[in-house]
């Protein structure tokens, strides 16, 4: 299946493990495409905010069945990632101004693309 990257990533997920993950070991926790594989998901990280990503783990989340008045409801599945940046790049999540995603490119990468 073919995915457009702006899909691919619907956005991340707000809890206090994301968040130390994404402070302490430089790490995001997104909500993905659930057809999404790790390829595209590094694709589109990249593309879209400008980092270099070292790694990517899956996980896929079953909805839980509930019971409401003799009716039964499965919530839908979701699928997960955590990525792990590369050394020197941030992208901070969780912004304490306000002003929402901010990605941070070291020096050195910028004047490397600069140059080629």
């Amino acid at each position: 299946m073919d995915i457009n990257i702006y899909n691919v990533i619907k956005g991340p997920v707000m809890s206090g493990k994301a968040f130390l993950l994404n402070k302490k070991l430089n790490k995001l926790m997104l909500n993905v495409h659930p057809q999404a594989n790790k390829k595209q998901i590094k694709y589109a990280l990249e593309k879209l905010f400008n980092v270099k990503v070292e790694k990517v783990n899956t996980l896929r989340k079953k909805g839980k069945t509930r019971i409401v008045k003799r009716i039964t409801i499965q919530r839908p599945l979701t699928k997960r990632v955590i990525v792990t940046l590369m050394e020197g790049y941030k992208l901070d999540l969780f912004d304490q101004t306000g002003s929402g995603i901010v990605a941070n490119v070291p020096e050195a990468a910028k004047i490397e693309r600069g140059k080629q």
